[in-house]
């Protein structure tokens, strides 16, 4: 008899404050919010049984009230994305918590699957996911962070720097196969998320300003997966009006493919 599958839930940390974009979870991209985007496309990803927005705002929360989400405040300060989803498994049934960014928006339901599915059928406790680098140009941006993995899948390092290292190309210099980005969205099984939010900042981390390095200097194994899906991810004004264009070709798309599938059915009946 198969074994049961654990429910998932999907948790999308949303702050109103933002130093590069004030108010970003509310900025009106194609006439949403952008967190209703997020949270929209969490909801079409196989897998995921329920979506919760947590946030510290009264204006986010009315915003996701408004298009029908659902939402909660943990009390506290929180040092990063994954103490607030820590916050919100404290007081929320559930075995199995993705940390999905209030800022990246799935461009198809596979990528969380790349996620959400290898990590059920697998014994680790958190889980992430790693995209091919295509140029030198993302290797040496800074935002951009970078990870490198072992013949296991498990995760080595987190770095905005360009690594892996590649002696005889030189420092920076994209390599095809050895150089990936890491997309910032994790899974975790609850007592793995319990347990790393009551870590102390270590100093990888600090100096970094990347969560996922406080895993690995406490021995907390994080298991990677390559995805082919890309997202969207919006840090500045300029990457909402980009992000306008792609999503009108994306509509564009469906709209002529569910055209498409009624024309179909229409002929065979």
């Amino acid at each position: 008899m198969p074994k049961p599958t654990p429910p998932v839930t999907v948790v999308i940390p949303a702050r109103f404050g933002s130093s590069r974009f004030p108010g970003k979870p509310l900025a009106l991209l194609a006439g949403k919010p952008l967190i209703q985007h997020v949270y929209e496309r969490a909801l079409e990803s196989p897998g995921v049984q329920r979506v919760l927005v947590a946030t510290d705002d009264v204006r986010i929360r009315k915003a996701v009230i408004a298009f029908g989400g659902a939402v909660v405040m943990p009390k506290g300060k929180f040092r990063t994305g994954t103490d607030r989803v820590a916050a919100v498994a404290r007081h929320t049934s559930g075995k199995v918590f993705v940390n999905l960014q209030g800022d990246e928006i799935a461009r198809h339901p596979g990528l969380l699957a790349d996620l959400i599915t290898p990590f059920l059928k697998s014994d680790a406790g958190m889980g992430t996911l790693k995209r091919a680098l295509t140029s030198s140009g993302e290797v040496r941006n800074p935002g951009i962070v970078k990870v490198v993995t072992d013949s296991h899948g498990d995760a080595l390092y987190f770095s905005r720097a360009p690594i892996p290292y590649d002696r005889e190309q030189g420092p920076g210099n994209f390599v095809n196969g050895l150089h990936y980005v890491h997309l910032g969205i994790y899974i975790y099984t609850r007592e793995t998320l319990l347990r790393l939010s009551q870590l102390p900042t270590s100093p990888l981390e600090g100096a970094e300003k990347l969560e996922q390095l406080r895993a690995l200097e406490h021995g907390i194994r994080i298991r990677v997966w390559e995805t082919k899906h890309d997202s969207l991810r919006i840090d500045t004004p300029a990457d909402l009006r980009q992000a306008e264009s792609v999503l009108a070709r994306m509509t564009r798309r469906r709209t002529t493919a569910r055209s498409a599938a009624r024309a179909n059915a229409r002929g065979r009946r």
